[in-house]
């Protein structure tokens, strides 16, 4: 299975917030969409940063309350690892492994086309692994 496939039954939907946001705000779409992370996108649609619940709680944890307002480009991370339509769920799970984290932005030819959560590549597996059982089980059964 492809990231591609992934997106095509999840939807290639992605919240993006603008850098000169501020914690604040993006907590509160991160509240009301129910989502783990925010693209930070700046001029052109380019991404510039991510923004995880686990940057909300170091700024939280640096600055206090005072974080809510401080721009995004405070205390998102700058470095994103991304990924392709074309890559696997394998190479999913091991760069979020590797990386300890729980987003990967998908973008293709540069532009941002998706985005894979770990609940994603998750639920996949279990499709997968349910689609096996079944496969074994018509196996025995007819044997």
């Amino acid at each position: 299975m492809i990231v591609k496939s992934i997106l095509s039954a999840k939807g290639r939907d992605v919240a993006t917030i603008a850098p000169t946001a501020t914690l604040a705000e993006a907590t509160k779409i991160l509240s009301e969409r129910k989502i783990g992370a925010l693209v930070v996108t700046g001029a052109g649609g380019r991404i510039i940063g991510i923004l995880s619940e686990r940057d909300i709680v170091r700024a939280l944890a640096q600055h206090g309350g005072e974080a809510l307002q401080l721009p995004l480009t405070d205390v998102m991370t700058r470095k994103v690892v991304t990924c392709t339509p074309r890559d696997t769920v394998a190479v999913l799970m091991e760069r979020m492994t590797a990386g300890k984290f729980r987003h990967l932005p998908v973008t293709d030819d540069g532009a941002l086309t998706g985005i894979i959560s770990i609940g994603d590549v998750v639920k996949y597996r279990l499709t997968e692994l349910q689609f096996e059982q079944d496969a074994m089980r018509d196996y025995i059964q007819t044997a």
